[in-house]
């Protein structure tokens, strides 16, 4: 059984055909996903797609790229929702330093923020770090009392076990299945695994085997069989210790790791 940690399920490329995406994942031993939100105009959009009986759930938040679609007052709304509706994590939220044009200190603001409402309603945070891993991590210390995952993780060994030294773990996805991407599938191959969430960034990020096409939930089980032949160990035990991790994380019920 695995969890993709980190799956955009409600996206506009899923519209036509999001049931038989699903029904391909868990076809796939794909059994739970968790949806992290980009921004608050899409937020009733995904608490539809979201079904916590059918083992998707919902994350909150506003991604730092779209910036412009962020207003102060959707932060007093998102504390609404979180309380209102129970997700199982704040975001996807954080900082990219890769995209031109976008306003750091907005960028800063929104995040830090985000990270406080985590903090307050004592729920992980789903944080997306592009080029910013040194100025994520400083946010999360700063402001402190806070669990989460740095997703797409492409960071050094160090700022990894700085992460992990804060209570966060690393999302990896289709990037480490590329044979070039030598630092990610070091990491992959040597991390300890109590660290470790699998994800598809579904529509995003296809791995080596489908480069150019739409991502999907399933495919998650080649990012799972591909960290294990580094790893040289069964891909059962990845597949089981990163559910197990998922499943502490996010507080998922147990059925996930036991249902078909």
């Amino acid at each position: 059984m695995l969890v993709d940690s980190h799956c955009h399920l409600d996206a506009g490329e899923f519209a036509h055909d999001r049931a038989e995406v699903v029904a391909r994942a868990r076809a796939a031993g794909v059994h739970a996903q968790v949806l992290p939100a980009t921004h608050a105009d899409e937020w009733p959009a995904l608490r539809e797609a979201a079904s916590p009986d059918d083992g998707l759930y919902a994350a909150y938040g506003m991604h730092p790229t779209f910036l412009e679609h962020h207003r102060e007052e959707h932060l007093a709304q998102l504390r609404d929702w979180i309380a209102r509706e129970r997700p199982v994590a704040v975001g996807e939220c954080g900082l990219d330093f890769f995209v031109d044009g976008l306003d750091a200190d907005a960028q800063a603001r929104f995040f830090d923020t985000q990270l406080r409402i985590a903090r307050d309603a004592d729920l992980p945070v789903i944080v997306h770090a592009r080029r910013a891993v040194d100025q994520a991590t400083a946010a999360i210390r700063r402001i402190g009392g806070l669990r989460g995952v740095v997703h797409s993780f492409s960071g050094s060994r160090q700022q990894a076990e700085t992460l992990w030294d804060l209570g966060f773990l690393v999302g990896l996805g289709g990037p480490v299945t590329y044979e070039r991407a030598n630092r990610l599938r070091t990491l992959a191959a040597t991390m300890p695994l109590e660290f470790l969430l699998l994800e598809t960034d579904a529509p995003d990020q296809p791995d080596s085997g489908i480069r150019g096409q739409r991502n999907e939930p399933a495919r998650l089980t080649v990012v799972c069989e591909t960290i294990a032949s580094l790893r040289n160990m069964p891909v059962a035990e990845v597949a089981a210790a990163t559910t197990a991790n998922a499943r502490r994380l996010f507080a998922l019920p147990d059925r996930v790791a036991t249902t078909a």
